[in-house]
């Protein structure tokens, strides 16, 4: 597994770092977006979804575990879900995740809540990390790529 660091001090950088993610992406990429409540994973989302082409909200899908957004206009096909709530991975078989990825990127928060996505070969996943008392240091991003990611890590 690939292995990058990167420091993101704020809010620019985070959006920089989103959108070097969004141009490495491909359909059927996984980004598994982890760390703790307010560690910045749907901020991360948002930047990926906006540099793919999304303009205007983008709804944290906490409540309605999966939010859709389809090419044109964005470059790719995005199927955002939030697994916060997901009691056990047997779930996803009646939310019916495997229907929205058909030919989309997965943007995953608490992707563990899911059974996880690193045995998938276009798994990137993304830990954020906070930087001093309650993130007022930015986040780390640490990003580890399956094969699929060899030489298009962000």
């Amino acid at each position: 597994m690939n292995e990058a660091r990167e420091a993101l001090p704020d809010l620019a950088a985070m959006a920089a770092y989103g959108a070097r993610v969004a141009a490495a992406l491909r359909p059927g990429d996984v980004v598994a977006l982890c760390g703790g409540l307010g560690a910045g994973k749907t901020t991360l989302a948002r930047a990926i979804l906006a540099a793919l082409g999304h303009e205007g909200e983008v709804p944290s899908p906490t409540f309605t575990i999966i939010e859709t957004y389809e090419a044109p206009p964005l470059r790719l096909a995005v199927v955002h879900a939030d697994f916060y709530r997901l009691e056990s991975p047997s779930e996803l078989a009646e939310i019916g995740l495997d229907d929205y990825r058909e030919g989309a990127v997965l943007l995953a928060e608490w992707p563990d809540n899911a059974g996880g996505f690193t045995h998938e070969p276009g798994c990137l996943a993304i830990m954020l990390e906070p930087v001093g008392e309650s993130g007022e240091g930015g986040r780390i991003a640490i990003a580890r790529g399956g094969t699929d990611w060899v030489g298009r890590m962000p």
